[in-house]
């Protein structure tokens, strides 16, 4: 059997902005992995997003070597994991493929709320946690107090924790011999090739590359290997590690992490959480994967220019290899024209897909207003599952409607509690309980629909709480609520992209806020236009663009004031005749504004 003693796999987790990215330069740097010259902030976040946003979006593998003080060479395989909610999936994608996790806390943030919910997920995975306390050469880090939240808390001994500072450098010295001592070098059960797939780019030259960590066995170059989820057998033509560049091997063996190309055609044929082994002598037992995941936030994506439909297309084909929580289907609109029905697990998740399709493939988008996945029950007792507010069945046909639901954690600062429980009871939630953190902060648990923190709740929550609020959320199932479906009509006629599902108390306001925005946005014609928002053929807002006026009674001059008014009793039967023919032309500008802004 071959020694493992000397690998180390592990990844970092922590809130949002409290410094994985950092602490992985440092250790890229002790490690001398990558050369003093080649260093660059936040090295492993290579896209041009995660740099302008300052967060990691996707998952980065990189294996390093470290020579320790008992004189052994170890193979440290880490990876460093997004922060934000919305990308919970890839955290979890990465603690499957580690025996250990440095569970990063700010000291002068605390303990925030994603860093709750990703220590649960990494005890879920029986990880072995390495506490570490960064930022400790700040000014106003509460080193002690944050010791305590981590032992109240997330109940880890404080005195296991390490104190670094990520930005200098201090203690990162200890913490490379605290990876080897108490996270456990992975172990191998079988001669059988097993290893998981945790992700996959697209590489436009050599085709599908997948990542893999390797369980059991060893494979390399020439071998032929099975996907168990499919059958498929495929040939590798390279193998190879990151460091943090790809850099070719000659095998991988347990307890590895790298990548494999192999004569993958069709990027759909990779799944995340598939068991790769060997065509010759296949293993039974698959790895435990991942569960599949659902979208829950669905929006519609149009090219802007219809012609572009192809070229979206296919980007969205090469999209989806490199984040398969991403899903897509096509989709027409009388509006819009032909585009897809989008699914995306939150809001930030949809905005970086949006724009990432923008730049790395070029392609000009708009969307349609994010919808959730609703219940619909019919009166014949039948269930159907509705993403798409055009899609919902008349209501004399329809029981019952259900919303999906969340359950939220909000930590923040004790004289916000206030403004932000109002914020919740505003948006439909309810409160279940309170608990004190410590003296400045508390910790608020509730209820709400997925549907009420789409737009702007973590907006809002962030400026009533000064940017100290931080909030996590999983989802709670479904609950019966009262959801009407809105449409918009101009001129009398549906426009189905402005259409959403709304609870019915909310559907008068956002009825007025669009038809006012719709009145600045569409030019005026030569008859009046009616913008009217209806909620079951009931109108509920209204507002009207006035006719454009030509003076007909200018060439009139002189002689008795009945000529001016049979002149414009003329103009007003035109006028009249116009209205029942006239078709409005909205323009381009109109829906890009509205769907891509929101609006106010």
């Amino acid at each position: 059997m071959q020694d493992l003693s000397h690998i180390r796999n592990f990844c970092i987790i922590a809130h949002i902005d409290h410094g994985k990215s950092t602490l992985a330069d440092r250790l890229l740097e002790l490690t001398a992995t990558v050369e003093k010259r080649d260093m660059q902030a936040q090295l492993l976040d290579s896209m041009d997003l995660e740099r302008e946003r300052g967060i990691t979006i996707k998952a980065h593998p990189v294996t390093m070597f470290y020579t320790a003080k008992n004189g052994r060479r170890y193979t440290f395989n880490l990876i460093d994991t997004p922060g934000h909610v919305d990308f919970s999936y890839e955290v979890q994608r990465s603690l499957s493929a580690c025996e250990g996790a440095l569970l990063i806390v700010d000291a002068t943030q605390g303990v925030e709320a994603q860093t709750v919910a990703n220590t649960y997920m990494a005890m879920g995975q029986n990880l072995a946690l390495i506490p570490v306390l960064n930022k400790v050469d700040m000014q106003n880090a509460h080193i002690e107090e944050v010791e305590n939240q981590l032992e109240e808390i997330l109940a880890i001994p404080a005195k296991d924790s390490y104190k670094v500072s990520a930005k200098t450098g201090l203690g990162v010295d200890a913490l490379l011999e605290g990876i080897v001592e108490h996270i456990p070098p992975p172990k191998s059960t079988g001669d059988k090739v097993r290893a998981l797939v945790f992700d996959s780019t697209y590489d436009v030259f050599r085709g599908v590359v997948t990542y893999v960590r390797v369980v059991d066995g060893s494979f390399k170059m020439g071998d032929r290997i099975r996907m168990l989820s499919t059958g498929q057998d495929y040939e590798v033509k390279e193998v190879g590690i990151f460091t943090p560049d790809p850099e070719k091997v000659d095998q991988l063996g347990p307890g590895d992490v790298g990548y494999f190309i192999g004569n993958i055609k069709d990027p759909s044929e990779i799944k995340i959480g598939d068991t790769v082994t060997l065509a010759r002598f296949p293993t039974q037992d698959p790895l435990p994967g991942f569960k599949e995941i659902h979208p829950m936030v669905f929006s519609g994506i149009y090219p802007i220019n219809t012609a572009d439909f192809e070229k979206l297309k296919v980007s969205l084909e090469k999209y989806k290899l490199n984040d398969s929580s991403f899903s897509y289907m096509p989709e027409n609109s009388i509006a819009l024209g032909l585009g897809f029905r989008c699914g995306f697990l939150g809001l930030l998740h949809m905005e970086i897909v949006q724009e990432r399709l923008r730049r790395e493939y070029d392609v000009d988008i708009i969307s349609t207003y994010p919808n959730v996945i609703y219940r619909v029950f019919m009166t014949d007792g039948s269930m159907e599952e509705i993403e798409n507010p055009t899609k919902l069945p008349d209501p004399s046909r329809i029981s019952k409607l259900e919303e999906p639901m969340i359950k939220a954690f909000i930590i923040c600062q004790n004289e916000h509690i206030g403004d932000l429980m109002q914020l919740i009871m505003d948006r439909r939630g309810a409160i279940e309980k309170t608990e004190s953190l410590d003296t400045r902060r508390v910790m608020l648990t509730c209820t709400l629909p997925l549907n009420e923190i789409l737009i702007d709740f973590q907006d809002k929550l962030k400026s009533i709480s000064r940017g100290y609020a931080s909030m996590d959320y999983e989802h709670a199932g479904y609950q019966e609520s009262d959801l009407v479906r809105m449409d918009i009509l101009v001129h009398g006629e549906p426009v189905e992209a402005f259409s959403c599902i709304l609870h019915r108390s909310k559907s008068e306001g956002r009825g007025r806020q669009l038809c006012a925005a719709l009145k600045e946005l569409i030019p005026p014609a030569m008859f009046p236009i009616a913008l009217q928002a209806a909620v079951n053929k009931k109108i509920v807002a209204r507002e009207t663009i006035r006719a454009l006026r030509k003076d007909v009674t200018a060439k009139c001059y002189g002689g008795d004031v009945s000529r001016k008014r049979k002149l414009l009793e003329k103009q007003k039967e035109g006028k009249k005749r116009m209205k029942q023919v006239g078709n409005v032309s909205i323009p381009q500008e109109a829906f890009v504004k509205v769907l891509k802004g929101g609006v106010e």
